[in-house]
């Protein structure tokens, strides 16, 4: 596995938690708050190993967390639930097409979300819910799923211009010279 690549996908993760807490611009304008840490999921799911997507879980849930007024760790488990159900059939999605990606990063935005809120129901946290909430959910669905591509092709895009391309060798030489027949 590219170590490479587990790095880039934290590094954006922390980028994308930074900039969601400070760009306001966003949030003014559609009047809710996009949340990229799904599509990121998605990425890392589709693209890196399990540690991978157990760390960015861990790491991306504790800033999103840190910085919103969600219970600390709480982003934590619906991250690597959703991460984790992507890894365990990544072998039957098909992770270069654009649609497969729109569609995974929108759901995965969308359960994000969900799981979290239940967790925190669960937990006997009194929280603001009323239609305001519903157009917040689906916001953030829809802009997760438009971005889970975005994000394929940059993240693609720096591994191949910082990272390094695996060399693959084959046992076959081009140059190699097959004779037929008695000798």
């Amino acid at each position: 596995m590219n170590i490479f690549k587990s790095i880039l996908v934290l590094a954006f993760a922390f980028l994308a938690v930074f900039g969601e807490a400070t760009l306001s611009a966003p949030r003014t304008w559609l009047g809710a708050q996009i949340d990229l840490l799904p599509a990121l999921m998605v990425y890392a799911a589709l693209n890196t190993g399990l540690s991978t997507v157990a760390t960015l879980a861990v790491f991306g849930g504790v800033w999103f967390d840190t910085l919103s007024e969600n219970p600390l760790g709480i982003s934590i488990l619906p991250l690597f639930l959703v991460g984790w159900l992507i890894q365990f059939r990544r072998d039957l999605i098909l992770r270069d097409l654009t649609f497969a990606q729109f569609v995974l990063g929108t759901a995965a935005s969308g359960l994000v979300p969900l799981l979290a809120l239940l967790m925190m129901l669960s937990s006997g946290k009194e929280l603001l819910l009323g239609w305001g909430s519903l157009w917040q959910w689906l916001v953030m669905t829809a802009a997760g799923g438009v971005a889970t591509p975005f994000i394929f092709r940059v993240i693609d895009w720096f591994n191949r211009r910082l990272g390094y391309a695996e060399r693959v060798e084959s046992s076959f030489r081009l140059d190699r010279e097959i004779r037929r027949g008695r000798q």
